[in-house]
Formats: C-alpha cells, sequence, structure tokens
C-alpha cells in the first residue's frame, strides 16, 4: 500500500504561485511515477504533469501548464512538489496527486485526497 497526502492549497490572486507538496509513505518503493491532475466543478478530471522516480526524475507536463509549472522531487523526503507560478483563474481547482505503482501497466492506482486551489482575478 502507498499512502498520498497533498498539501499546500490555497486561495491566490491572478499572477501569483503556489507550491504544492505529495508526501508518499508505505510501500514508496514500488512507485514508479508520480502525477499530478485537477478537476474543476463541472469539468473532467485533467491531467497537469508527472515525474518519474528513476535516477533522471525525467517530467513531463501537459500543454496548458508547461512553462509555468514545475515538478520535483526530494528523495529523501519522498515528497513530490508541484511549483506553480504566473497562475491563472481557470487554474482553480481541486488538485491530486497520484502513484503509479511496479507492475501495473502504467495506471495510476493509489490517489491523494486532494487540495484545494482557488485563483482570484
Amino acid at each position: 500500500q502507498v499512502q498520498l497526502v497533498e498539501s499546500g492549497g490555497g486561495l491566490v490572486q491572478a499572477g501569483g504561485s503556489l507550491r504544492l507538496s505529495c508526501a508518499a509513505s508505505g510501500r514508496t518503493f514500488s512507485i514508479d511515477a508520480t502525477g499530478w491532475f485537477r478537476q474543476a466543478p463541472g469539468k473532467e478530471r485533467e491531467f497537469v504533469g508527472g515525474i518519474n522516480w528513476s535516477a533522471w526524475s525525467s517530467t513531463y507536463y501537459a500543454d496548458s501548464v508547461k512553462g509555468r509549472f514545475t515538478i520535483s522531487r526530494d528523495n529523501a523526503k519522498n515528497t513530490v512538489y508541484l511549483q506553480m507560478n504566473s497562475l491563472k483563474p481557470e487554474d482553480t481547482a481541486i488538485y491530486y496527486c497520484a502513484a503509479k505503482t511496479k507492475g501495473t501497466g502504467g495506471i495510476y492506482d493509489y490517489w491523494g485526497q486532494g487540495t484545494q486551489v482557488t485563483v482570484s482575478s
């Protein structure tokens, strides 16, 4: 089992920044990658970006956030961060982190509880 806990959400003005954290515990050695997703009211869940837990920690992003959001990882803390800059009102959503574990065929099989991000105009 893997447990994920997000934190760092809040209210920010447009143009501002927030950093979300996703702390993993449990069988963290089984994690292949961590992804960030978001869901706005009335909309489907959207992939934001992800990071591999390999030595190179390669990252990948949705076009909507590329150049504004950065994902990083602290190996010692088993924590993944989502640094969000130049925030826009359309970034308002509940943000979730999720983990892919080995042997699941690339499926995100563990999810955090989510953290609310609200960007005011």
